[in-house]
């Protein structure tokens, strides 16, 4: 009798610690959809002209709040801009330089060495223009974040009105997969009308489209030299195969000479 008590009271408490589980486990972001992005993989390489829609998404859209402290002007000819492209965008920004010969700062028109400007002089300024929120530097939260390109992707098409029941705070925004707030972030959805940006090889500017491109070019900023590590570890392992196949050999016409 005791035994059957036993081993009804313990599968009662399995059944408890499941619920626990499948509880706290609703508690947590949603998974990141999971694309097929052309970089994947060991011969991934990256889509330059994905890419250069990405920076025009950037440039129009995520660059009101957001900075890429890491990207220069020149840098941009790494994706197929042409040097007087770039040029004409750079003339477009002023920056802050100096002291000239007085011992004061100036502002100048940009050039192709200049770090691309970010919206905001200083994390002050971003706070105070932001409700005390700091946006963050974008040039390298694809490698800041777990599973970053899909993570990317899903939060910037998953904003959708809250579950039943769900407590929306004031001026917040429910996103299912945002990592650290409950689901619930302060950002407004950048991507949300279709023709929001007009690209100019002619491409349909759907939510979907610019969330993917915008991840190329994210992408891009975090490990420009993405495709030449690629390449290099490939020949690596074509020569550590080719030297593993001769070394083999060798040690068998050695060896038989011994037996």
């Amino acid at each position: 009798m005791m035994k059957k008590f036993a081993i009804f009271a313990f599968s009662i408490s399995l059944l408890l610690q499941v619920n626990c589980i499948e509880s706290n486990a609703s508690d947590e972001p949603k998974h990141p959809i999971q694309m097929k992005w052309s970089f994947d993989g060991m011969t991934g390489k990256f889509d330059k002209q994905s890419i250069q829609r990405g920076f025009k998404v950037y440039k129009e859209v995520c660059s009101a709040c957001h900075s890429i402290k890491r990207v220069a002007f020149r840098n941009l000819m790494e994706i197929g801009f042409s040097e007087e492209e770039i040029k004409t965008l750079a003339s477009e920004y002023e920056v802050n330089d100096g002291p000239n010969d007085e011992g004061e700062m100036f502002e100048r028109p940009a050039r192709l060495s200049d770090i691309i400007p970010g919206p905001y002089p200083n994390e002050k300024a971003a706070r105070a223009a932001n409700n005390g929120a700091y946006p963050l530097d974008l040039s390298l939260i694809i490698k800041a974040r777990h599973d970053g390109a899909n993570y990317v992707y899903s939060l910037l098409t998953g904003y959708s009105n809250p579950p039943s029941g769900f407590e929306l705070g004031e001026n917040m925004y429910y996103n299912p997969y945002f990592m650290a707030g409950g689901e619930q972030l302060a950002m407004t959805p950048p991507l949300h009308t279709e023709g929001q940006v007009e690209f100019d090889d002619g491409t349909k500017a759907t939510v979907d489209q610019m969330a993917k491109d915008i991840v190329n070019f994210l992408q891009w900023v975090a490990e420009p030299e993405m495709q030449e590590s690629k390449s290099l570890g490939i020949k690596v392992l074509i020569f550590l195969s080719f030297f593993t196949i001769l070394f083999y050999i060798a040690k068998k016409r050695i060896w038989k000479r011994i037996e």
